[in-house]
């Protein structure tokens, strides 16, 4: 990874909310975490491991749903669809347009339901699952992190 690229990602990090993240891969192995003070430091050792790992990222997180809600979801069948990658949320293909998915619509497997948005890619999120959208659990335009749910869906709707 080139500096110009890590300087980039601490850019990128800086303005999503993120505090951590730390990337691994045959190559190299990069730790870049927000202090309270808003500097960062940036450390990248080489070669790492020669197994390969995903991207991990730790932030705190804000709640988005009260416990009252979230005890009601959790005992139903509902599946979350999660983000693959940390990333901006949109709902939207772009500003103008209706989003990919409201509350109530139905949705089938590999239908496209948001975008995230990562260092300047857009990258289409695909529904793992057919049902109806329960519940939209991101705001458009909110830092997303890795895993992190973004619908609900009934399968059974």
């Amino acid at each position: 990874m080139k500096a110009k690229e890590i300087q980039e990602l601490i850019d990128y990090i800086s303005n999503s909310g993120l505090a951590e993240v730390k990337i691994k891969t045959d190559e190299f192995e990069l730790s870049i975490k927000k202090y309270a003070d808003q500097s960062f430091r940036a450390v990248e050792v080489a070669p790492a491991a020669p197994s390969p790992a995903p991207v991990q990222a730790s932030a705190p997180a804000a709640p988005t749903e009260s416990p009252k809600e979230s005890a009601a979801e959790s005992s139903s069948n509902l599946i979350e669809i999660k983000s693959p990658m940390i990333g901006t949320f949109y709902i939207t293909p772009n500003p103008d347009s209706d989003p990919f998915v409201n509350v109530g619509d139905s949705v089938k497997a590999g239908q496209t339901v948001c975008i995230i948005e990562a260092m300047k890619l857009f990258n289409e999120i695909e529904s793992e699952v057919s049902g109806k959208i329960v519940k939209v659990l991101v705001n458009n335009a909110t830092p997303v992190e890795y895993d992190q749910p973004l619908f609900l869906v009934d399968p059974a709707g």
